[in-house]
């Protein structure tokens, strides 16, 4: 069982598809995740892999996270985090890694969503933070080391 934080971030506000078809972040979304990713860091938040979707709002959104807490972390696409993978392989992936202190996911609705519902209610469907676009959500392991718990949100409203 891993034993460490797993941070899970929703990408920044992009633009429609008819604005631009590669769906990159808006200035509001740029800046949102900017506000999130420099409090984060100042708090300490430090993570040494991020994994996006390869999609270029998830793979902006965590270039930008990881100017704050990630120093010369590895940021790379990771298969199976599109908005209706299955969350299966990306839990137990998370549940076993040990080789890092803290992994970060940027992703897609409703991938997030199931995901952390998957990790700390081993259910799914639970529903157990509501995502915000720029927001960071961090699941910290819990104390019995059968999954994880929810440590804290960070929405950008907040930041």
């Amino acid at each position: 069982m891993s034993a460490m934080d797993v941070y899970l971030m929703q990408h920044g506000e992009a633009t429609t598809e008819a604005e631009n078809p590669d769906r990159p972040l808006t200035e509001a979304g740029r800046a949102a995740v900017q506000r999130v990713s420099a409090r984060a860091g100042a708090v300490g938040v430090h993570v040494g892999v991020c994994v996006h979707s390869g999609k270029l709002r998830a793979e902006q959104t965590a270039q930008l996270l990881m100017e704050h807490v990630g120093d010369r972390a590895d940021v790379s696409a990771r298969q199976g985090l599109g908005p209706k993978d299955d969350v299966a392989p990306t839990a137990q992936w998370l549940r076993t890694t040990t080789e890092q202190d803290a992994i970060a996911v940027i992703g897609h609705l409703p991938f997030l969503d199931r995901l952390a519902s998957l990790l700390v209610a081993g259910d799914e469907e639970a529903h157990v933070v509501r995502f915000q676009m720029g927001a960071l959500v961090r699941l910290e392991p819990d104390d019995e080391g059968e999954g994880f718990t929810v440590g804290w949100v960070l929405p950008p409203g907040l930041a």
